[in-house]
């Protein structure tokens, strides 16, 4: 049963299984390995349906969704029905599988709205659960599931993380100013969007252009959300990053991840390394120029899920080309940048094919379209 038979379900189902989903949002970027899976043990009372367990998965991956809203549950788990977003994991690890649990709390039903592309799980939970005589349903809002948790999916189906393209472009379709660093494209309550958009993904990343002429903080600056800074990744094959940048400043988080051709002077390698970057040295053709699916590639065995790329222009041109791009948040403001302005590599026009636009938003004069790709 697929997300896109949702008439099937009931609205009660419906109800709490985007109830969970939108809980599973919560620690979304922060669990490892492990997807952000959102639970909850829902009991029929002398009325409507009650929640007596909510349960997201803890910072770092453990312990998972389903063991936490069972504790909280406690014996009114018994005969009560579990929604969960990912189907519970069977394989021994860190912690007991989650299947085993709902078996021994005793609930009654499972309803799971995505199952676990895992080899070690890949069904395995739905048998225990069945075979231990309870009622299980699965895909009950699977494609919201899934986009929740398209990070993971994305490691675990493809091997590297989900890539969503960021652009703000101005209206003569411009992204900056040849050497004029940071121009402002869009205004103050659209920038704190795309700052939300930094909290929700694992990484930001930017080509090295980006960080000489800009010399960005590239971290999460809205109040109360500053230590959800992701991990900043800067595609620098010779080093060109001053180590005097910003990035490295004492106030901004200290994850900063440089990709390197072993065509890079030693010296300055040393000198990054010396104010706290971590550098990978990767492959590279005879210019010392990477392959975007290797840089992919590089991300995903470290484990990293999903990756905003904020710029510049090359490097979203490259990264578009290669068909790496999953998303495109495309912000348009009705400035001017003029002269020696850097031309946007996409707009509302010239949109690559095979993308389709899923959401609009407005910011003061400013607009958001994002795509997504379909094929």
């Amino acid at each position: 049963m697929s997300g896109g038979q949702s008439a099937e379900w009931t609205e009660t189902d419906r109800r709490f299984m985007a109830a969970a989903i939108r809980l599973s949002l919560w620690n979304r970027g922060l669990t490892g390995e492990n997807p952000s899976v959102g639970a909850l043990i829902v009991r029929q009372g002398a009325g409507d349906p009650v929640i007596v367990g909510r349960g997201v998965t803890a910072f770092g991956g453990r312990p998972h969704a389903e063991l936490v809203a069972l504790r909280e549950a406690g014996e009114a788990a018994r005969g009560a029905t579990a929604y969960v977003t990912l189907e519970p994991c069977s394989h021994i690890g860190k912690a007991p599988p989650c299947a085993d649990a709902l078996v021994s709390c005793g609930v009654s039903r499972v309803v799971i709205a995505a199952l676990d592309p895992d080899k070690r799980v890949a069904g395995r939970g739905v048998s225990i659960l069945r075979q231990a005589g309870i009622e299980v349903a699965s895909g009950c809002l699977e494609d919201e599931a899934r986009h929740a948790m398209a990070g993971f999916l994305s490691l675990k189906g493809r091997g590297r993380p989900w890539l969503t393209l960021k652009m703000a472009v101005s209206a003569d379709g411009m992204i900056g100013r040849s050497g004029a660093g940071q121009v402002p494209i869009t205004g103050e309550t659209a920038r704190r969007a795309v700052q939300m958009m930094r909290v929700e993904h694992e990484a930001i990343m930017v080509g090295v252009g980006t960080a000489v002429a800009d010399d960005p903080l590239l971290n999460v600056r809205l109040p109360g959300l500053e230590t959800r800074s992701p991990t900043r990744v800067i595609i620098d094959p010779f080093l060109r990053t001053p180590p005097a940048s910003r990035l490295f400043d004492d106030a901004a988080p200290p994850r900063v991840l440089m990709l390197a051709s072993a065509k890079a002077d030693r010296r300055r390698l040393d000198a990054l390394k010396e104010r706290g970057a971590d550098i990978r040295t990767i492959g590279s053709d005879y210019k010392g120029r990477f392959d975007p699916v290797e840089i992919l590639r590089v991300l995903g065995v470290i484990g990293l899920k999903s990756v905003l790329l904020e710029g510049g222009a090359e490097t979203a041109r490259r990264f578009l080309d290669a068909g790496l791009v999953d998303r495109i948040a495309l912000f348009t403001g009705d400035a001017q940048v003029g002269t020696d302005g850097i031309a946007s590599p996409i707009n509302e026009n010239s949109i690559p094919p095979g993308f389709e636009a899923v959401r609009t938003a407005s910011y003061g004069k400013d607009r958001l379209i994002e795509y997504e790709r379909t094929s």
